[in-house]
């Protein structure tokens, strides 16, 4: 009896468990459209921006950089290579801001991030790391540029 006792609650607990798992709202075209993995993730490219190793003292031209480094950075969402992008406080490390940018390679963030004026110039230096996250990243610039009330 033990053992029949046992083998039903092994069936009952394991159907329980893979019924949790499943996502009731799960939407496959969005998810293949977004390019989701079964978790709903997929592979991006994290950018860390740093400060580089030119010293201009020009703040004009610095200001044409940075102007450049926003325009860039504007053609690049509407791309739909960049998918987050922002500064970071002041920190011990000189780092400046991040990119996500919404490409398979390294190499290919590379060629994207060489074309901002700032990394040209050696203002900002720049790091590429593989990253994991919700394949649902680039669907928030839709909202984003709804609650912007001023461009920077």
């Amino acid at each position: 009896m033990k053992p029949i006792f046992t083998f039903l609650m092994l069936m009952i607990l394991s159907n329980q468990s893979f019924a949790q798992n499943q996502n009731p709202e799960y939407d496959k075209e969005l998810a293949d459209s977004l390019g989701a993995d079964q978790y709903g993730m997929k592979a991006y490219i994290l950018v860390i921006l740093k400060t580089g190793p030119a010293k201009i003292e020009d703040k004009e031209k610095v200001s044409e950089l940075f102007r450049g480094h926003m325009e860039n950075i504007n053609k690049l969402a509407d791309e739909n290579k960049l998918i987050v992008a922002g500064p970071m406080v002041k920190n011990d490390n000189s780092y400046r801001g991040i990119f996500i940018l919404n490409v398979k390679t390294k190499e290919e963030a590379a060629r994207l991030v060489e074309l901002d004026p700032a990394v040209k110039e050696g203002l900002l230096a720049v790091d590429f790391y593989e990253w994991y996250g919700s394949a649902a990243l680039p669907v928030y610039l839709e909202t984003a540029k709804k609650i912007t009330k001023e461009n920077p």
